[in-house]
């Protein structure tokens, strides 16, 4: 019955039932999640993901291009682009924003009918709240991610499958059949981590496409399984999660707490990971007083999850530097931020950043929860020592990033592909998108 419970949540919920506090934080991550995916369209994975679709076309925008391909494969690319730079959102199925909006706006451009913005935000929390709830009824992010599947494209998938049904006016029955068949759309390993390979930035796209296919498919008849969610052979808990799953946690309080209300934004270029060591490293040093050339060295206690995830060195690729600690740690030290810039080739080949990355130790300490934040310590060439966890970084809800500073992050980001002027309508538009009759009109500024 939890299943059916989801969907009828994915068809009776309305903007009316959206507390004021959410609808604002929601319009906050699709800010962001349109100045992430603008500024990845200008990446190398999104150019080479491009071109695999060359040719082709169709009627949905690809964002920060002129190009339109089918819905599906729009939903892909600008999923892909999303998550490129590691900009994009993070706490809901992992990458929540990155695999929803893509498909919700693809559900939009191909819906045959006016979706005011109003219309459009209720999908998007739907979207939210489904994926996060079938990542927290795997065991939740550290055991199933843990486990080596990438939360983003095995749970995302059923995130862009509601918020797509949503957008398509899928009646119950057709939502269930939408979620069962994600199911089978499921699928994403982190096998990258071990070399740095781009197949992470895949992930997202490909749920985004398979959560909109998923509700094409339901919309046209085809059923999905109702037992999807059930302790049975083939189920997607027993499969995927068979010593973790928390089957309640699909439906507990369901409409009452919110899923998107726990998701951070990210002020770093970098794996979510290692967020708040970084800040942990910037408010030591202000502490203490001292620069790089001060300090000794460098130590991190971390949990097991964490060594595992950003532990490692290799720093060759974007991909690669964006997910290791060391690195971040390093760049916050010698160029004093770790934003996209600090991820350029040139920073990842400066000498300073090698040396310092071997100079910072990692040491696993097994009395720290998986889900705990890590222990930093900086120790002074005259000898002072100091140590801290931040519980909550910047980004998160509890310590959120100003208006000043999301704009602020916006524009640099947009401003890689728009015009400035352009970039600024953009936000207008975007600040106040709940007004908005249609947001196929957002198409004339994502260009």
């Amino acid at each position: 019955m939890r299943m059916e419970h989801l969907a009828q949540f994915c068809v009776d919920t309305h903007f009316e039932d959206l507390p004021t506090a959410l609808v604002a934080q929601a319009k906050r991550h699709i800010l962001d999640t349109f100045g992430a995916t603008l500024a990845g369209a200008g990446s190398d994975v999104a150019k080479q993901a491009r071109l695999v679709f060359e040719g082709e076309t169709g009627s949905t925008l690809v964002w920060g291009t002129d190009w339109r391909v089918g819905a599906a494969q729009a939903a892909m690319l600008n999923g892909i682009a999303a998550h490129a730079l590691e900009l994009d959102d993070t706490g809901g199925c992992d990458h929540s924003g990155a695999v929803v909006l893509p498909a919700v706006m693809a559900a939009v451009s191909m819906s045959g009918r006016t979706v005011s913005g109003r219309e459009f935000i209720t999908a998007v929390v739907i979207g939210y709240e489904i994926g996060r709830r079938v990542l927290e009824a795997c065991g939740s992010y550290s055991a199933h991610n843990g486990a080596g599947w990438h939360s983003t494209a095995t749970c995302g998938v059923f995130g862009a499958a509601a918020a797509s049904a949503r957008i398509l006016g899928l009646d119950a029955a057709q939502t269930l059949s939408a979620l069962g068949i994600a199911g089978s759309f499921s699928g994403g390993l982190w096998a990258f981590i071990h070399d740095g390979s781009q197949s992470k930035k895949l992930h997202s796209g490909r749920a985004a496409e398979g959560g909109l296919l998923a509700a094409r498919f339901a919309q046209r008849g085809i059923t999905g399984p109702t037992k999807l969610f059930d302790d049975v052979w083939g189920g997607f808990l027993k499969t995927l999660a068979g010593d973790t799953a928390v089957p309640e946690a699909l439906d507990a309080e369901l409409g009452r707490v919110w899923k998107l209300a726990r998701c951070s934004i990210k002020p770093y270029a970098a794996c979510r990971g290692t967020h708040s060591a970084i800040d942990a490293l910037g408010l030591l040093l202000a502490q203490l007083q001292v620069d790089a050339d001060q300090v000794e060295d460098i130590q991190v206690s971390l949990c097991v999850f964490l060594q595992d995830m950003c532990g490692g060195q290799e720093v060759a690729s974007l991909a690669a530097a964006q997910m290791s600690l060391r690195y971040a740690l390093a760049a916050r030290l010698v160029l004093g931020h770790c934003r996209l810039q600090a991820y350029d080739d040139a920073q990842r080949s400066d000498p300073r950043i090698a040396h310092w990355m071997s100079r910072i130790r990692l040491e696993v300490d097994p009395r720290l929860s998986e889900d705990g934040e890590p222990v930093v310590s900086v120790r002074t060439v005259d000898g002072r020592q100091v140590s801290l966890c931040v519980e909550v970084p910047l980004g998160a809800p509890g310590n959120p990033l100003s208006d000043a500073a999301l704009e602020e992050k916006f524009f640099s980001l947009a401003g890689r592909v728009l015009p400035q002027g352009q970039a600024e309508e953009l936000l207008a538009q975007l600040w106040r998108v709940e007004e908005l009759e249609s947001v196929a009109m957002l198409d004339r500024w994502l260009t």
